[in-house]
């Protein structure tokens, strides 16, 4: 058996910082993986999808040109080219971080699978067949989420796809039917529209994007829709089965009523699980909760001491910037006496359609139900300068600021670069900077940023 000072179980965008620091720090560190180095955002999440999400937008920039007054001949779609594009940043955002971990002293990079065998102890079924034993004191585990799915009649006979391994598409699927209406599911079916598919877009709730105000929902569910992407709320998936060529019949139920489509591919997006099913946390002590997640307390400790949880292992907000929050949380509270915990802290998130919804802080409805004396200040891109200018005047910029403190409780932009609005009021957030004081301020012209001065124009003194 191998002894370690710590041992890190998935090398995501919590596992790998903390592997490299804790190696610094001169702990004799072993970081575990089962695949690649990145974890999910590197290797099939951010990095893949926001890269072909550009080419969607070429495609629907150059099919569109006429209305910038540019004229172009017939539009084509390389799928292989694209997918090219994709796999060599993909590789390279990935080598770039397996190298850097390689080079570190004190660092063993470990490539297999992890499972306890005892507390504390976890023994690694190598890639190479071979196995070894390792313990340490303190452990973390990164191993991330994967596609749930969903027991559907006949789904397991036709060959459906995932957020992962819809990335290796060389085609542009005819149609494309995706199961669940989440943020995933809409940034693939409005890429794969526009790069060609017939997209067909399934709820089933009664409301598209729940937790989303009503009025930004439905601005984005109209887009979509404009876009020429089919969407059904309560709908449901009753069976799928091959049809006698290569397509999928779908049976749906849509309000109540039985409906046939057939579809050439089907993409599952209803959610993630933690995976912790092959870890044997029992093993070790360590609590689960709601669909295997880790139950971890505001420092991202679990009920075992020395051994913690980060990313999206623990349930919660499952995005790269948290998942990198929380080893910036755990490293400084293990060795620079920080104090920093989980609780309260902003969580913003960029949905990457098109046009981009962004959002941090409170929703309308979350300062309603709290019965909160606020102040709501809307505006429409349609009003932004720089949006005019650049023929993206659809969605609008949204805030919830409180009547009394005139401060910044929640924002959502629904807009062309739209995260790095939200991004600005963030800062503001962060800041304590009032509504007030962005009425007035000077921004560059003409910039989106400018257009706070006159979302706050909306709020009579």
């Amino acid at each position: 058996m191998k002894t370690y000072d710590a041992i890190i179980i998935g090398a995501g965008q919590s596992g790998g910082p903390l592997a490299g620091k804790l190696a610094e720090e001169g702990l004799r560190t072993a970081l575990i993986e089962k695949k690649f180095v990145g974890g999910t955002c590197i290797n099939v999440g951010c990095t893949p999808t926001k890269t072909m999400i550009a080419s969607g937008r070429i495609a629907h920039l150059a099919a569109n040109s006429k209305d910038w007054g540019i004229i172009t001949s017939e539009m084509k779609v390389d799928m292989p080219a694209i997918k090219k594009r994709k796999d060599d940043i993909v590789t390279s955002f990935r080598e770039g971080s397996e190298k850097k971990l390689l080079q570190t002293e004190g660092l063993d990079l470990i490539y297999g699978e992890a499972t306890f065998t005892g507390f504390k102890t976890v023994t690694v079924k190598l890639n190479n067949g071979v196995s070894e034993e390792l313990t340490a004191d303190k452990i973390f585990i990164d191993t991330g989420a994967e596609t749930f799915i969903p027991g559907i009649d006949g789904i397991h006979d036709v060959g459906f796809l995932t957020s992962s391994t819809i990335l290796d598409l060389e085609i542009v699927p005819e149609h494309l039917l995706v199961i669940g209406a989440s943020y995933i599911a809409l940034e693939f079916g409005q890429l794969y529209r526009r790069l060609g598919s017939n997209v067909t877009i399934l709820e089933q709730g009664p409301q598209f994007l729940k937790r989303e105000d009503e009025d930004i929902a439905e601005a984005l569910k109209k887009i979509l829709e404009e876009d020429g992407i089919t969407i059904h709320l309560n709908g449901i998936v009753k069976k799928l089965r091959k049809t006698s060529g290569e397509g999928v019949e779908a049976i749906l139920e849509v309000n109540g009523v039985e409906q046939n489509i057939t579809c050439s591919h089907v993409l599952l997006a209803v959610g993630r699980t933690p995976q912790t099913e092959a870890l044997n946390l029992a093993k070790t002590g360590v609590a689960t909760g709601k669909h295997g997640a880790i139950e971890v307390n505001d420092k991202l400790e679990t009920n075992v001491a020395g051994i913690y949880a980060m990313g999206d292992v623990k349930g919660g907000p499952a995005f790269t910037h948290i998942s990198y929050n929380d080893y910036v949380i755990v490293y400084q509270n293990l060795f620079q006496q920080a104090n920093l915990t989980i609780k309260n802290r902003l969580v913003p998130y960029c949905v990457f359609t098109d046009p981009q919804l962004a959002r941090v802080g409170i929703t309308e409805k979350e300062a309603s139900d709290k019965g909160m004396a606020f102040i709501v200040a809307k505006l429409s891109m349609s009003s932004v300068a720089r949006a005019i200018e650049t023929n993206e005047t659809r969605g609008f910029i949204k805030a919830i600021v409180d009547k009394t403190t005139k401060k910044i409780l929640g924002v959502a932009v629904l807009g062309v670069e739209g995260g790095e609005i939200m991004s600005v009021l963030q800062m503001a957030m962060m800041g304590g900077v009032t509504y007030d004081q962005l009425k007035y301020a000077v921004f560059a012209h003409p910039t989106y940023s400018e257009s706070l001065n006159n979302l706050f124009m909306q709020i009579k003194d």
